[in-house]
């Protein structure tokens, strides 16, 4: 879900996009303003992920909003004059609309932001995943942190996943795949429908099973991951 703010100095034109944006399932509209002056305030203090902006407003004009904000939101430019799309475009602005707007081109709009908001989250992703995560616990309210270098292996169990690490065990709602998908494929591979393991943990493997570092439990290798594993260790192998 995005977050968008309305700013422009005509309500009508305000009234339009508001339209629009409770058509759009993927948007969420946190607020609208004629004063540009309070918008920033919104921007400072509330999640904004997207603004909608006229250009041309008193007291404080669109490119210096787009200034004032430092990259804090996302900008489409919404405006009835041409002459300032370059100017806009240079302060990096997801694109520029001309007025009167018409759905199909906002909807257009629209999915610009989509995809430089799925990429910046995807961004962030990876960032985390390089080093620890939080994880949501069987208390209720309460965040937990894990350093990544401390897992031993993570083990699915129905509708949670064990995260197994010195002897501790925390469980997780959620599924072994969207974990998957979090942890960075570098340092962690999935061998088992159960299982996913940290590669500098394996301490060798015997059968059926990966043996790791300092736990006892039988990490079982599947069938169908086996030639995966066996891939990434193989420039490790000596016959």
């Amino acid at each position: 879900m995005i977050n968008c703010l309305i700013v422009d100095d005509e309500q009508h034109a305000i009234d339009i996009l508001v339209h629009y944006v409770s058509q759009t399932p993927y948007l969420h509209l946190t607020g609208t303003s004629t004063n540009p002056i309070e918008a920033l305030q919104v921007v400072a203090t509330q999640p904004v992920d997207l603004v909608f902006l006229d250009i041309q407003m008193p007291e404080l004009s669109g490119i210096d909003f787009i200034k004032a904000i430092q990259g804090k939101a996302r900008v489409i430019l919404t405006t009835a004059y041409s002459e300032f799309a370059l100017e806009g475009y240079e302060l990096d602005v997801i694109d520029y609309l001309m007025k009167p707007i018409r759905l199909p081109r906002f909807l257009t709009a629209v999915q610009k932001a989509v995809k430089a908001h799925s990429e910046e989250a995807h961004n962030l992703t990876d960032e985390i995943a390089d080093d620890y995560l939080f994880v949501k616990t069987e208390s209720k309210g309460k965040l937990l942190k894990i350093d990544l270098s401390d897992i031993d292996y993570i083990e699915g169990m129905k509708n949670y996943v064990a995260i197994f690490r010195g002897g501790q065990k925390t469980m997780v709602y959620t599924n072994l795949k969207d974990l998957e998908t979090r942890l960075p494929s570098r340092n962690f591979i999935r061998v088992h429908k159960s299982f996913i393991i940290p590669l500098g943990k394996i301490s060798g493997l015997e059968g059926n099973r990966v043996l790791i570092k300092g736990v006892t439990a039988d990490v079982l290798i599947g069938e169908s991951y086996k030639a995966d594993l066996m891939e990434r260790i193989r420039n490790k192998l000596i016959q």
